[in-house]
């Protein structure tokens, strides 16, 4: 089931919650709405619902395939709804809770006593909590409840499944779990989804594509790979994970900040650059291109990789770079290691505010590179 929006906006009072807003989401699409609190995804997410009513406009549309929902009342719309905190029923088991939405139907749509039983049964078999059927909610964990919610949203058969920070109640390692079950369970069931999320992770893990949300407009709209390669924007850019800054005066192709020396192709004022921590080289000495001189206030092993923290007099604050445990090793790191920083690749703003459409201008340690980057429009 598709679902498309036309000039979406609402306004709480004198306040603006959404800017119009259009969306086109394909049939079997798990669409992620990110953004920090206070952009807008929630109120987004209900209005598809049919829980909050859209501002009155003449272009205002919501569709879901050829059909038009935009004045069609909640229980009408044919959506599941799951929420943060489970909303589940205390005094009903795991199977009456499932069930609930069945049981309540007018009677010429509600299925036989038999069809019920035999379809909450396999909801809660694709669930894994078959043998919890008649536990109540108090006997559950947060994953195992969040589970059940997921099969109650599930009972009726709906055309678009809407889920609310599902797993933002849960504890890190449950959130993993759950993440990839949700993923292989929508990929088996292929229904269409809209989940919302200020988890930048759990958007890029989860999503087919990837709605990135800031003061009630939509900034951009991509697969997780081509949003983080290609943030159309420095709010994106931010938004999407560890960032360094730096800033300085421009004099002939040559950044200074203090110590700092970095040569680049920007024009001569002063300027700001950004870095993930994944394109910034520890070395033991300066390069022809780049002297940062550093100082490693923490080195953390985090899975396949070492993330270290440096500080320096010329940084606003401590810049985050990510190694190899062979090159952490190789140059024996620790605390008060004095080291240089060395940019594979970096990244810049003409225009930083939030709503500016312009790509980045990026380059590499070499300035003659970033001018031929420069040249041909390429963007990172």
């Amino acid at each position: 089931m598709s679902i498309r929006l036309d000039h979406i906006q609402k306004h709480f009072g004198r306040s603006q919650a959404l800017s119009p807003i259009d969306l086109d989401i394909n049939s079997g699409e798990l669409i992620g709405l990110l953004g920090p609190s206070g952009s807008g995804k929630t109120t987004l997410l209900r209005i598809i619902a049919g829980l909050e009513t859209p501002d009155d406009h003449p272009d205002c549309r919501i569709l879901f395939g050829e059909r038009d929902v935009t004045h069609v009342h909640v229980r009408d719309r044919r959506i599941g709804f799951v929420f943060q905190h489970y909303a589940l029923f205390r005094h009903m088991s795991v199977f009456d809770n499932v069930a609930f939405g069945l049981t309540v139907l007018p009677r010429r749509e509600r299925p036989s006593s038999g069809e019920i039983r035999s379809r909450v049964m396999q909801l809660l078999e694709m669930v894994q909590l078959s043998h919890l059927a008649e536990r109540f909610p108090a006997q559950l964990s947060g994953g195992q409840q969040q589970r059940v919610s997921l099969a109650r949203a599930l009972a009726l058969k709906p055309e678009v499944l809407l889920l609310d920070e599902p797993f933002g109640a849960l504890d890190a390692k449950v959130r993993q779990e759950l993440r990839r079950w949700l993923r292989h369970l929508h990929d088996e069931l292929g229904f269409t989804s809209v989940f919302v999320t200020h988890d930048q992770e759990e958007a890029l893990e989860l999503s087919d594509r990837v709605v990135v949300m800031s003061n009630g407009r939509i900034e951009q709209i991509d697969t997780p790979e081509t949003l983080y390669r290609q943030p159309r924007n420095r709010f994106v850019f931010e938004f999407l994970g560890d960032v360094n800054h730096l800033e300085g005066e421009v004099r002939g192709g040559v950044l200074t900040c203090g110590e700092a020396r970095l040569t680049l192709d920007l024009d001569d004022g002063p300027q700001e650059i950004l870095l993930r921590p994944h394109e910034v080289q520890v070395a033991a000495a300066p390069s022809a291109d780049a002297h940062l001189p550093a100082v490693v206030t923490a080195v953390v092993p985090v899975g396949a990789e070492v993330r270290i923290e440096l500080n320096a007099d010329w940084m606003d604050e401590p810049w985050m770079a990510t190694l190899s445990h062979g090159d952490a090793e190789r140059l024996a790191l620790g605390r008060g290691s004095r080291v240089y920083a060395l940019p594979r690749r970096w990244h810049h703003y003409p225009d930083s505010r939030p709503d500016s459409q312009q790509p980045d201008v990026s380059g590499d340690r070499s300035a003659k590179s970033g001018a031929k980057r420069r040249e041909s429009g390429a963007t990172v």
